[in-house]
């Protein structure tokens, strides 16, 4: 069975459009392929979300901040907008798939010392790793099929 794909939205793409493609990339690969985009591309990848991804053994210091253009032509099975507060920061996605918002604060923005503000990069980090997962293996979807039909299921 071909894998579908997946691609995670937000504005800059450093933060966490970078790590949900990386996490989806690392541990779905059998179902799932990843992608993120951003529509003002901020030029670099968070040092802090590199770091907070080395510490599950991903390494995505060689991944490059990208525009929504980019994708724009391929046919996604699924697009996952990550900021908090989609209608203020978020792009709308034009392109072909079903979209989904899955918020959360952005990290770069965090106030502290850099353990401090690290410890909000791996909050993010591992959130996004549960509610993306949750979405992506149909925890959402099955819901959503049980109230539609609920003689299918036990």
């Amino acid at each position: 069975m071909p894998r579908q794909k997946v691609l995670f939205l937000c504005t800059g793409n450093s933060c966490r459009s970078q790590m949900a493609e990386a996490l989806v990339n690392h541990y779905l690969v059998d179902t799932w392929e990843a992608f993120s985009a951003g529509t003002k591309p901020s030029g670099y990848v968070h040092p802090m979300a590199v770091q907070a991804m080395a510490e599950l053994d991903i390494d995505i210091s060689a991944h490059r901040s990208k525009s929504a253009d980019e994708y724009r032509d391929i046919a996604f099975d699924r697009v996952v907008t990550v900021c908090d507060h989609a209608a203020q920061h978020c792009p709308a996605w034009v392109g072909k798939g079903v979209v989904k918002h899955i918020g959360f604060p952005d990290p770069a923005g965090a106030d502290g010392s850099n353990e401090e503000r690290l410890a909000i990069f791996r909050q993010v980090r591992d959130g996004l790793r549960e509610e993306v997962f949750a979405y992506l293996q149909g925890g959402e979807s099955a819901a959503i099929e049980f109230i539609l039909n609920p003689q299918n299921h036990p």
